[in-house]
């Protein structure tokens, strides 16, 4: 009996071994080839559109090959010294879930930092507004939009205000997919469940005292939209480090690029060299010193990474990277003013 190939598209991932959706329609449980892992060191994530052989008498199909992705979405692997890891491909938006009463700025300044930098388009959504207060909500839209609008909408969704929830499953255009990111017990899987319509993902049981569900998303996985696109409801990453982030940080920083180019100096580190627009704009408060602190931050994050991912090649006997600065990503909404 000769050996069965088709092509598919990884729609989702637990338990180490890919469930590939043939071009049938029909799923597939696979594993990957020995010679992909060890030879090109790639697995498929999310999203994936992969070659896949069924040899005979074999119960699962083999991945083969990879097609090259139209962007991933990437961070560093926390446990790897300088490592990235890949958590989803071939996606189209990335929606960034926060709750709006328990809103982390500088959590969200590097989630969107990571969204931006896939290129995709990205909006924010303040979930459970349904355990807020009016009057709270509205402050924390516009400490949200200030920091990510206009480059990223920010929505607010509540379990009681359908309109809401219909406002987001318009972003889910029909033949796309959308990345949803956000720690655990943000609200995700119960979001994908009001988009959907119906309980395809379980809610942690709710909280006695804030009526909160716990977050029990374990695996990735493609849930498509009635007459919308496909959703994944990433588990709760608590790790977000930073991999090749420069072009994220102009994106999610877009106003304290647009300061620093107005510097003295092209090389300007914005401490105390003279002519620093940036410093001058936080001591006359334009720019917020906690922001400024972040931006600081994250470039000094992804530029130690940079450093251990040289010092890795080093010691590998490869060559130092010679790749180009990567340009940053295409915001169809511009930069802030």
């Amino acid at each position: 009996m000769a050996e069965a190939r088709y092509r598919g598209e990884v729609v989702k991932l637990d338990r180490g071994y890919p469930l590939v959706r043939l071009e049938d329609g029909e799923l597939l449980r696979c594993e990957h080839a020995t010679a992909l892992v060890k030879g090109e060191r790639r697995r498929a994530v999310i999203g994936d559109v992969v070659e896949v052989a069924v040899p005979p008498a074999h119960d699962k199909g083999v991945i083969e090959a990879i097609a090259p992705r139209t962007r991933e979405f990437v961070r560093k692997d926390p446990t790897e010294r300088a490592v990235p890891q890949v958590l989803a491909a071939n996606f189209e938006r990335v929606i960034v879930a926060q709750p709006v009463g328990e809103v982390n700025l500088r959590r969200l300044e590097r989630e969107l930092v990571l969204a931006f930098e896939t290129g995709a388009e990205v909006t924010v959504v303040l979930t459970k507004a349904d355990l807020a207060d009016d009057a709270a909500t509205r402050a924390t839209v516009e400490a949200v939009q200030a920091l990510a609008a206009p480059a990223a909408d920010v929505l607010v969704v509540s379990e009681d205000d359908p309109a809401s929830v219909e406002a987001v499953r318009a972003l889910l255009a029909p033949g796309t997919t959308t990345v949803l990111i956000g720690r655990s017990g943000v609200g995700k899987s119960s979001l994908v469940n009001m988009l959907v319509g119906a309980e395809v993902l379980s809610v942690g049981a709710v909280r006695e005292g804030d009526g909160k569900g716990r977050h029990t998303t374990v695996s990735r996985e493609m849930i498509p939209v009635p007459g919308g696109g496909y959703v994944v409801d990433m588990p709760g990453v608590r790790g977000l480090g930073l991999w090749d982030a420069d072009a994220g940080i102009e994106a999610a920083f877009a106003d304290v690029e647009q300061l620093a180019e107005q510097c003295r100096f092209r090389d300007c580190r914005h401490l105390d060299e003279p002519g620093c627009a940036v410093r001058a704009a936080v001591d006359s408060g334009e720019l917020s010193e906690a922001r400024f602190a972040s931006y600081q931050g994250l470039r000094q994050e992804t530029a130690q990474v940079k450093e251990r991912r040289e010092e890795a090649r080093r010691l590998r006997g490869e060559k130092a990277s010679t790749s180009g600065k990567r340009r940053p990503p295409k915001s169809r909404k511009g930069k802030r003013g």
